[in-house]
């Protein structure tokens, strides 16, 4: 008998999930009655429309969180990312660095990057670097990052002396606390273990809030940062970091590993044909797989899942159509369902079930007590993105008249584009033979990178030879630049059209928030002498795709990169009529939130097993309804957490054999890092050292 598969939702975790089913391989009879065969039906349901091929058009770049936007909506020109715009490349190929790319040490997203390549999409991933001398604006003040000394400190009044060191310092010294091994040194086990069982090491003053022996997962990283640093030295680690979502009351032990993410070794990599091009692969190959495996596609456009319950280990649920999007057009039932979306979508499925009485042999997975303080164990973080394209970059050093506070992204980059280009026009052979060990590495001056070819060949370059390198290595970075005012970041795309021949256009990010300011924004949405006409729990615009931004915010977006780049005052008129402008608000629904973060006081090793089949935590329960997607995740905010959650649940539910090696590199955290009294038995040993008096690992309860 014929089985159907449904899939709600078409982002990363909806198409990964349709794509695999498809393409993975089982080895296991027992899971060989649930590999999709010829005669089967494939559903695949989208609340919004994206643009996926010329046979399935749309309104918006696929997929989800992620919005490549190119101008004049032409996929030639150049292209600011108002979503999701980069990963962190894994790099297959061993190196003195990482000899073993497979163990648990080498950084990278592995699962994008082996989609990338499966997808055939290698050819245009691309160094997408960031600046090591960032440009501040912070309470009036403009600086860069290089600049901060002792003799000139940040505008902040920090405790011993923290305003002469960077931003970052703060997350360091509260990092500090609790360090058990050198943090180079975590693998992803070990981060999933530091979750649960990661607790402060260290020797506080009584003054403090918390104290040594406190479990991270119960402590709000808010106030460990508040604690520890103060009001100023808190400020300033906000302000500068450039991400509020970064600050808040997370679960601490996860924010440790977040602000520790940028690490020696990491490169970070798009695509030149915009991240949402990935998306129109995947769905192109999932078309091509189920013809030619003769199973039969559905694609539903324009339709939500409205309600769902379990029956009989199979789903049977309503759905609705966009334009009445709170009333069950139908009822259709499925052998498997994945919810593949976020928190906020999951709350109205989980609204409309609530008010279906379940027949006797149904089952409500997702109101269930426990099921439902699971769902709540991420944080939904708002953000809003505004783009902009000029004639010129007129926030670049090297054009003529530059801003007194020009963003530091000119860099160079040696990839093997470069070596082939440099090869053709006979470039020396010795020269060439060193780039090879320099592929992929950032350079912010041609002098750097010139030394660094000398420096092995001991054969200097002339000056014919080192244009030639430096009009072919150009990679300007991206940035970014940070403000404490409510562009909050400002991230530099530059002229990236696939085609060179037309006229340049210059894209940037000129406003990259996250949590704080996107009511700021949305109070400029309106003209003058407008009404709002729409409810906000009802304005679906991330499904519609990117807006024109008024006039109004346009002006105002225009006087705080003026303060950004020209000093404090300055007029707006500093920086030119933009020539298309365009904003996504991701606090809206069905997203709710740009990403999401995990809640202290939980188990997330626990929650990230249990959620993504929720009958598991219903006794008697049994339903193959899932939930995939970066919202409970070890890579939130990121499509490599969407992919992972994907992946476990075929791999542990359908047999599918896993798309990598994963020895090291766990999907979603393992059972064995789960609380243990090993563990706690070995962090005791560490405590007693440090204080030879302490009895138990357990603090003193306040009497």
């Amino acid at each position: 008998m014929a089985k159907t598969y449904s899939i709600f939702g078409a982002g990363a975790a909806g198409l990964y999930t349709a794509w695999r089913l498809l393409n993975g391989q089982s080895k296991l009879t027992k899971f060989s009655a649930k590999q999709l065969k010829k005669g089967d039906v494939l559903e695949l349901y989208d609340w919004g429309n994206y643009d996926f091929t010329k046979r399935h058009p749309g309104s918006r770049a696929p997929g989800a969180r992620i919005c490549t936007w190119h101008y004049n909506n032409d996929k030639t020109h150049s292209y600011v990312e108002l979503g999701g715009m980069r990963y962190s490349f894994w790099n297959r190929i061993p190196t003195k660095q990482f000899p073993d790319p497979n163990n648990g040490l080498a950084p990278g997203h592995r699962v994008v990057t082996a989609v990338i390549s499966l997808l055939g999409l290698d050819k245009y991933s691309v160094p997408f670097n960031v600046t090591d001398n960032q440009l501040f604006y912070l309470r009036s003040r403009n600086f860069y990052l290089n600049g901060i000394t002792s003799n000139t400190p940040a505008p902040y009044a920090v405790n011993n002396f923290g305003a002469s060191t960077t931003p970052d310092q703060g997350f360091t010294i509260v990092q500090d606390l609790a360090t058990t091994k050198p943090w180079a040194d975590f693998t992803r086990r070990d981060w999933c273990n530091f979750y649960q069982n990661g607790r402060i090491t260290a020797q506080l003053p009584e003054s403090s809030v918390f104290q040594r022996g406190d479990y991270l997962k119960d402590i709000g990283y808010w106030n460990l940062l508040y604690d520890q640093l103060g009001a100023e030295g808190y400020d300033y680690a906000a302000d500068g970091n450039g991400y509020s979502s970064n600050v808040i009351n997370t679960h601490a032990g996860v924010s440790f590993n977040i602000n520790n993410e940028f690490t020696p070794g990491s490169q970070y990599r798009t695509l030149s044909i915009g991240y949402s091009g990935m998306f129109n692969a995947l769905f192109e190959e999932i078309v091509k797989l189920t013809k030619s495996k003769g199973i039969e596609f559905r694609y539903h456009p324009n339709t939500r899942l409205h309600s769902i319950l379990g029956k009989g280990g199979k789903a049977l649920f309503t759905y609705a159509h966009r334009d009445n999007p709170n009333i069950a057009a139908g009822t259709r039932e499925a052998d498997a369902a994945w919810m593949a979306m976020p928190r906020a979508a999951i709350d109205l499925v989980a609204q409309a079930t609530r008010f279906r009485t379940p027949a006797k042999g149904e089952v409500d997975v997702l109101n269930h007590e426990k099921v439902s303080l699971y769902l709540e164990a991420t944080i939904q973080q708002p953000s809003y993105k505004v783009g902009m394209f000029f004639d010129q970059p007129w926030w670049s050093p090297d054009v003529d008249n530059p801003a007194p506070y020009p963003a530091q992204v000119v860099g160079y980059t040696i990839t093997p584009d470069t070596i082939s280009q440099l090869r053709s026009q006979k470039y020396p052979a010795a020269a060439l033979k060193a780039m090879l060990t320099m592929i992929d590495v950032p350079y912010t001056s041609a002098g750097d990178m010139v030394k660094a070819i000398e420096d092995i060949t001991e054969q200097a370059l002339t000056i014919a030879q080192v244009k030639q390198l430096t009009a072919q290595s150009r990679n300007d970075t991206i940035g970014p630049s940070v403000s404490n005012s409510p562009i909050r970041m400002v991230v530099y795309f530059g002229n990236n059209a696939t085609s060179q021949k037309k006229k340049p256009v210059y894209g940037i990010l000129a406003s990259y928030d996250d949590e704080d300011n996107t009511a700021f924004w949305r109070e400029l949405e309106l003209g003058p002498k407008r009404q709002r006409e729409i409810p906000s729990s009802q304005d679906t615009q991330p499904l519609d795709g990117p807006r024109v931004v008024p006039k109004r915010m346009v002006k105002m977006l225009r006087k705080m990169l003026a303060e950004l780049h020209y000093g404090p005052n300055t007029d707006y008129s500093a920086v030119p009529e933009p020539l298309e402008s365009a904003y996504m608000d991701w606090s809206l629904p069905p997203f709710n939130a740009g990403y999401h973060e995990w809640a202290p006081h939980y188990d997330i090793g626990d929650v990230q097993r249990k959620i993504r089949k929720p009958s598991q935590l219903i006794d008697g329960a049994d339903a193959d309804i899932f939930i995939v997607g970066e919202a409970y995740s070890n890579d939130q905010a990121w499509v490599e957490g969407a992919y992972c959650t994907s992946e476990s649940v075929l791999n542990d539910f359908f047999g599918i054999e896993p798309i990598i090696d994963n020895k090291a590199y766990p999907f979603i955290c393992p059972e064995e890092s789960a609380h243990s009294a090993a563990d706690d038995g070995d962090l005791d040993k560490i405590l007693r050292k440090i204080d030879p008096r302490r009895q138990s690992q357990e603090p003193e309860e306040a009497l």
